[in-house]
């Protein structure tokens, strides 16, 4: 009896190695609260690039991030809770094909 493959992608990698873009709109008490940090630091843990930062309608931020599709959904779950003192009201999810514009993750201004 020979093993069960594992799931696979047209490029014959794992699911969760497979590389993506991630766009999200996080929106609620966001500004002010440290998530930009808070997003930084996870971001940079789970090796992805890309960068956060605030937009101009103090109550939304930008998250663009790349890498692997299984650290991506971990940093959307981070993203769903925030940082003790935010408050999360929604997320606007973007998924894409990776750009490699970035190199690493940083706060934009």
């Amino acid at each position: 009896m020979s093993e069960p493959e594992s799931p696979s992608t047209s490029s014959g990698q794992a699911p969760s190695t497979v590389e993506a873009s991630l766009r999200v709109v996080v929106r609620g008490r966001v500004q002010g609260v440290g998530f930009r940090d808070f997003v930084y630091m996870r971001a940079r843990f789970l090796g992805l690039s890309g960068y956060v930062r605030n937009l101009p309608d103090m109550r939304c931020l930008e998250v663009v991030a790349e890498g692997e599709r299984a650290g991506l959904e971990q940093l959307l779950e981070h993203l769903r809770e925030g940082p003790r003192g935010a408050r999360v009201d929604g997320l606007d999810v973007t998924w894409g094909e990776p750009t490699g514009r970035h190199t690493t993750f940083g706060v934009a201004y």
